[in-house]
């Protein structure tokens, strides 16, 4: 149990962190805090609200892992590198498919709500 504790206390430790240091992580997060509002009006039931907001965390949590590299990308050479700079376009290809994941599951549950599928 105190691992799981300790755990638990790191990742709030982390989001904090980003939500904080890192605008790109603000503004997921805020969209999270969005999603848990707005999905109660959109998703057409309960299972399409566990997808909308799953989505918006996955995207976070893509978002979270992006910044970590980056940071540790600049850390091991401030200078430029392309190597580096493949590794961090790499991140940012997974953030925007996480983007991409995250606006088709929300389009599918509008589209679903109102009864246009």
């Amino acid at each position: 149990m105190k691992r799981i504790y300790n755990a638990t206390l790191n990742s709030i430790r982390g989001i904090r962190y980003g939500v904080v240091h890192e605008a790109a992580i603000r503004e997921e997060a805020i969209l999270l805090v969005a999603g848990l509002l707005l999905g109660l009006l959109i998703a057409p039931s309960v299972v399409w609200y566990v997808l909308l907001v799953g989505s918006l965390l996955v995207l976070l949590g893509i978002e979270l892992l992006n910044t970590a590299i980056e940071k540790l990308a600049d850390h091991v050479t401030p200078e430029h590198h392309i190597d580096i700079l493949r590794i961090k376009d790499y991140g940012s290809a997974a953030v925007f498919c996480g983007i991409c994941l995250a606006g088709v599951t929300w389009l599918a549950a509008l589209a679903v709500r109102l009864g246009l599928i």
